[in-house]
């Protein structure tokens, strides 16, 4: 269909429902009108799609770009807007084939079977976290003792970046994703994690060891395929993009299993459902509340709508991963169902490059927990509970819970 002059709502939505649901505004739009304008904090008035079906076409299409640097690109905030500089344009806002010769620069550090090879260190991590944790008595706060440190910990070890250092980077990661943050505050911790990863790719110049940035800085830095301040750039991603997800997944997905009646006692009884669970979660519960941002490079059509060049496009992958037409009965959660076509990880050539960590990891955590701490049980109702609204990243602030 052509495009109209349907109003345009103001986006990203806020969450007036449950906090565990997509935005009811979103859910609607994907039933009425699933390519649609909406307002953004600018006046612009980029496209929103919200059915799984038209999202992976247009993850597939070449004529979406992801760069930033293109006129019409659809910055959610103020601050993203300014705060995106030369530390944040890796490959992950590049293009083919820039997009391809940096991505495959990494691709070997997160093939499945490296991942395997660490799932037994991943596993004595998820232990010594649950023993810290359980050694303090109950309550506790799942989110500060376990869902946090855990991809914190494997994420600085892959790099190489000392895990004392924690506090300092997940600080000044959590404001970086906060879109309602000043943009010259978000600018003030982006420059202060490039200047320290920088740092320490010259440290690991004069010394490399047996991690990602060192390897980064030997192939690709010194033969003179990255400069300095790209192997810092590329770091960084990593850095925020390794811990502040999986972090809010584990939580995320710990209270989701524990609202819904009977789910964590099944994966409790049969924890050989783990695996599959995962899954579940990751397509039940988005931690990406306002998607994925592309801009038209060419005239395409999505859903049967003409979208121009220079326009932008927002991918909602939260109502995607509950559409009916893709998941039968799609607000339940089914531990038992095939979800393996969620689009958690987006597809296409930018799907996520760490999703074979991220998958051991929560396999771990969730594993652990079921068999360890079968009686976990949240200890607060979820209206007191504290979600983390405004950002890029969704999720909670704190998971307090007994056992």
């Amino acid at each position: 269909m052509p495009a109209t002059d349907s109003p345009a709502p103001a986006f990203p939505f806020t969450t007036t429902g449950c906090p565990m649901d997509p935005p009811a505004h979103a859910t609607e739009l994907r039933e009425e009108r699933p390519v649609t304008r909406v307002t953004l904090w600018d006046g612009s008035r980029p496209w929103l799609v919200t059915r799984h079906a038209d999202i992976r076409q247009a993850l597939r299409d070449p004529r979406l770009s992801s760069d930033v640097r293109r006129h019409g690109f659809p910055f959610l905030s103020a601050a993203q807007s300014e705060a995106i500089g030369e530390s944040l344009i890796t490959f992950i806002r590049m293009d083919p084939p820039e997009h391809t010769t940096q991505r495959r620069m990494l691709t070997q550090e997160f093939i499945v079977k490296r991942m395997e090879a660490m799932r037994s260190e991943i596993d004595t991590t998820v232990d010594a976290l649950l023993d810290r944790m359980t050694a303090g008595g109950a309550p506790a706060d799942l989110m500060e003792a376990f869902a946090l440190p855990l991809p914190s910990l494997v994420i600085c070890r892959m790099l190489g970046v000392p895990y004392e250092d924690h506090a300092y980077f997940q600080k000044r990661s959590q404001l970086v994703q906060d879109t309602t943050a000043a943009p010259q505050d978000v600018n003030t911790a982006l420059g202060e994690l490039a200047a320290y990863l920088d740092r320490l790719a010259c440290e690991k110049a004069a010394d490399p060891g047996d991690d990602l940035i060192s390897r980064l800085v030997v192939e690709q830095q010194l033969p003179g395929r990255l400069s300095r301040h790209e192997v810092a750039g590329m770091a960084l991603n990593l850095l925020i993009a390794g811990h502040e997800t999986t972090a809010n997944q584990i939580a995320l997905g710990v209270l989701a299993l524990q609202r819904e009646p009977g789910q964590w006692a099944k994966l409790c009884e049969r924890p050989e459902l783990v695996p599959a669970a995962v899954e579940e979660l990751l397509r039940h519960q988005s931690i990406v509340p306002s998607g994925l941002q592309r801009v038209a490079r060419e005239d395409l059509e999505i859903g049967g709508t003409a979208v121009r060049a220079g326009e932008g496009v927002l991918l909602q992958i939260g109502a995607a991963n509950r559409d009916p037409r893709a998941f039968e009965d799609p607000d339940l959660l089914d531990i038992e169902r095939d979800a393996r076509r969620h689009m958690a990880f987006g597809f296409g050539v930018h799907q996520c490059l760490g999703q074979p960590l991220a998958r051991i990891e929560l396999q771990s955590a969730l594993a652990a927990l079921v068999r360890r701490l079968p009686g976990l049980r949240v200890a607060k109702p979820l209206e007191e509970l504290d979600f983390r609204h405004g950002g890029n990243i969704y999720g909670l602030f704190s998971l307090p819970v007994e056992w």
